[in-house]
């Protein structure tokens, strides 16, 4: 039945009537509906089909129609920052329509509790680096005669600059003067236009961040386990005032971050890696690689060097499908050389885990991975902090040093575990371990105790 009939048909009606019939048929042998089914374990005969019809939200602009802001909230934040706390959330924002955010694409990322503390506003450059460039509206002339598997297919990705000349950008973006270096809440003639929310987060010509505080507390209070909610507004310029949509709230759900056990009753004698100030959460065991920057002789004038080679390593992995655990002093990705090892996202992409090791001769503030903050949250990186001769944390490296190395240079060594390591991450308390995992022979075992690695 399934086979002979399309993927869907839908039937032309009169809306205005009092009835209207409509057929939809969705197959169940699309590859996507048998993965489903497949990661479920669900039957299916016992599974039903519901058609939930919801108004697009937005405002028209000749043929196109979008939302001021789009966003997607969460009442947990892994990734706390500065003052914030995990449990003050996190808010995602978009201009135009919100597929831009579910995409991947780069939003602005705020704690509706410190509105006024925007990282990717915080510096011109990263500013300009890191902020909104496209967004997508509803194309009003692809009236949907033509209908796709594509959810898209009626959607127009545009450039920031076609919702400065609709005129929609009024309250929601900030404008970049070239001649005094600098960018300035507002719009203003010429200058690129940055998407920066700055009068709806720090000036209240909106007040969203209240809103997002009061929906976070009651959707998480009624579903009693943090909540993922999307949202939309509609900003009204020439009233000065907005409506704000609540679309979509739904439990958070990651299996990947399901940590139950408290990490501090791991005795620190059992743990290669500690972090008291870490970010990310979640559980990894498939990671065998640790690649560490030496630290005998070690002085920050080789820093450009040390970040050539973690480069070329990096290349490896990627090549090989892998992930590594990285590890060395100072700041990741300072663009100060002196302050840190220079390396851009790139260069380090296939680490699922980032350290930063402070030496007694090289203290570490800890930097929060700012430099690419982006892609840690992007790709659920762990980053930790870590300055063990100051009793904050954990760093065995003695027995890093001991392992036989897969390859080694002057300033950095890569080796590899027979086991994978264990990742373990509390995103709550920015608590995080790395453990050697116990390795079972015909003759003996291994057990990790006081930093040595030793077989009985």
């Amino acid at each position: 039945f399934f086979k002979q009939k399309p993927a869907y048909e839908i039937k032309e009606c009169d809306w205005s009537s009092d009835v209207c019939s409509s057929d939809l048929y969705a197959s169940v042998f699309f590859r996507d509906s048998k993965a489903y089914m497949q990661a479920t374990s669900n039957v299916i005969d016992q599974e039903k089909m519901a058609v939930i019809l919801q108004q697009v939200v937005g405002t028209q602009y000749g043929d196109r129609f979008y939302p001021s802001i789009s966003g997607v909230a969460r009442s947990l934040n892994y990734y706390p920052i500065g003052d914030e706390k995990a449990e003050e959330g996190t808010v995602s924002l978009a201009l135009g329509l919100g597929k831009y955010i579910v995409d991947g694409g780069l939003t602005l990322r705020v704690c509706p509790y410190h509105p006024n503390q925007v990282l990717q506003t915080s510096e011109m450059e990263i500013a300009l680096r890191e902020t909104q460039t496209q967004f997508y509206a509803l194309d009003l002339k692809n009236t949907g005669h033509n209908f796709s598997l594509d959810d898209g297919f009626n959607l127009l990705k545009l450039p920031v600059k076609e919702a400065d000349n609709d005129g929609a950008l009024t309250f929601i973006a900030s404008t970049y003067d070239p001649y005094d270096m600098i960018i300035r809440d507002g719009i203003y003639p010429g200058g690129r236009k940055v998407i920066t929310f700055a009068n709806v987060l720090q000036h209240d010509v909106f007040p969203l961040p209240r809103i997002l505080q009061l929906v976070q507390e009651y959707g998480q209070s009624e579903m009693r386990r943090p909540v993922e909610i999307e949202f939309a507004v509609t900003l009204n310029q020439q009233k000065k005032n907005g409506t704000f949509y609540l679309l979509q709230i739904r439990p958070m759900v990651d299996v990947k971050a399901n940590l139950e056990e408290d990490l501090n009753l791991i005795k620190d004698e059992d743990v290669l890696l500690k972090s008291n100030n870490s970010l990310g959460h979640g559980i990894m065991e498939d990671i065998q690689d640790v690649i560490y920057v030496k630290t005998d002789g070690y002085t920050a004038s080789n820093n450009p060097t040390i970040a050539y080679e973690i480069e070329k390593m990096n290349r490896k992995f990627l090549d090989e499908g892998k992930h590594y655990i990285l590890v060395g002093p100072g700041r990741w990705g300072s663009s100060d050389s002196w302050l840190g090892i220079p390396v851009k996202w790139p260069h380090i992409s296939a680490a699922r885990v980032i350290v930063e090791a402070g030496l007694t001769n090289y203290r570490v503030d800890p930097s929060q991975g700012t430099h690419f903050f982006q892609n840690l949250t992007s790709f659920g990186v762990g980053y930790f902090t870590i300055n063990a001769y100051m009793k904050d944390g954990i760093y065995n490296q003695e027995v890093l040093d001991t392992r036989p190395a897969i390859e080694e240079t002057r300033f950095i060594r890569h080796v590899r575990f027979d086991k994978p390591l264990i990742v373990k991450m509390d995103g709550k308390k920015k608590l995080a371990i790395i453990k050697i995992a116990v390795k079972i022979g015909t003759t003996g075992i291994y057990t990790f105790k006081g930093g040595t690695l030793r077989w009985q």
